[in-house]
């Protein structure tokens, strides 16, 4: 029956795909954003959450992305999820404030019984934080699911133990040298055709459209998998962070890891520079052999890359196929993108890249 479903109505589904999709367009993106945070700091607890954060003292992990699924063939959480338990274990040990940046259940491709049924050790690891009074969940295009569905606070209460209230935004709002100053989490996708200001309404995709596309076995372009859109993703959101009236803003979405407006690509190029002037030829031997490794994935560079001020930051996933799992820390007045990894069998938490928080501030 799928086969012959597929057969007759791929074609009629793609064309609606574009057809009613929006091709990314940075005003419109923009102006999702900024009506985001403009929203979250006039109503607080409504569409955005307000967490007062003491940079000196106050500890936070972001991680997006974990697309928990059904343990099936296509659960791109299941190999990483031994590193996701680790690190959770860690970060509940060392007084972290956990916020779960979208995404962070699989509900396009399916429902939310058997993912709840299918996770429950992980669901377990995040309820601590939640009986801690220490986690934040925010909701992404594929979880649109906690946004819309009238049965949401049912499900989270059956997850957590209480009816925890799912945002859109976060905003890390603290007070540096007398001056608020302010970090805007959101998982985004604001202003993506296919999941937010859609012709179509939200339920519609949460609830049928993306289930039939799951079904039929299309993959509609998003910019965790196109690289084409997740190179405007990062072009977008970089732009709008170096507007003067916005914050500093920390997404996921694309899968991608990006610390202080560098992909791990361009990070890489500005390394080789400075190995070529100091004329390390060990150091640039290694890191020639790790440019071309990464170009497989990802080979777009910003033109003015060197000159991008730190102010983008992108939380990457924790659903990587090598069973790898990247975030942001904010603590000890360090601002941190970290990987943990399996090695030797033991799950290993990597400081990939950091830098300290006032730098970050009194950046121009």
């Amino acid at each position: 029956m799928r086969r012959f479903l597929q057969r007759i109505l791929t074609k009629p589904v793609l064309w609606l795909v574009h057809r009613f999709e929006s091709k990314p367009d940075m005003n419109r993106v923009h102006k999702a954003l900024t009506d985001l945070y403009n929203h979250s700091l006039a109503h607080p607890g409504k569409k955005g959450k307000i967490i007062n954060m003491d940079v000196a003292t106050d500890k936070i992990i972001i991680f997006s992305d974990q697309h928990k699924g059904t343990k099936n063939g296509s659960d791109d959480f299941m190999t990483a999820e031994p590193n996701y338990l680790s690190a959770l274990d860690y970060y509940y040990n060392q007084d972290f404030h956990l916020i779960a940046l979208g995404d962070n259940e699989e509900l396009w491709e399916n429902t939310i019984w058997p993912v709840i049924a299918k996770n429950k050790t992980t669901i377990e690891a995040e309820r601590k934080f939640v009986e801690a009074k220490r986690f934040t969940k925010v909701f992404g295009n594929h979880d649109l699911f906690w946004n819309n569905d009238p049965f949401a606070k049912l499900h989270l209460m059956n997850m957590y133990g209480e009816a925890v209230k799912v945002y859109e935004a976060v905003v890390l709002q603290t007070n540096y040298n007398g001056k608020e100053t302010n970090f805007f989490l959101t998982h985004g996708h604001q202003g993506d055709g296919q999941s937010d200001s859609n012709p179509f309404s939200e339920w519609f995709i949460s609830a049928v459209w993306a289930p039939l596309q799951s079904y039929l076995n299309i993959n509609p372009n998003t910019p965790a998998y196109n690289k084409e859109m997740k190179t405007k993703h990062n072009v977008f959101m970089y732009a709008w962070s170096m507007q003067p009236q916005n914050p500093v803003l920390i997404t996921g979405h694309t899968h991608q890891p990006v610390f202080a407006s560098l992909t791990h690509l361009e990070k890489l190029y500005k390394q080789q520079i400075l190995a070529e002037k100091e004329n390390n030829t060990t150091a640039l031997a290694a890191i020639k052999k790790e440019i071309e490794f990464r170009q497989h994935e990802y080979d777009y560079v910003q033109a003015n890359y060197m000159h991008n001020k730190p102010f983008y930051f992108n939380s990457g996933c924790c659903c990587f196929t090598d069973g790898d799992i990247t975030g942001i820390e904010i603590a000890d007045g360090m601002i941190r993108l970290i990987k943990w990894e399996t090695d030797n069998g033991s799950s290993t938490r990597i400081v990939l890249e950091e830098m300290k928080v006032h730098d970050l501030l009194t950046a121009e």
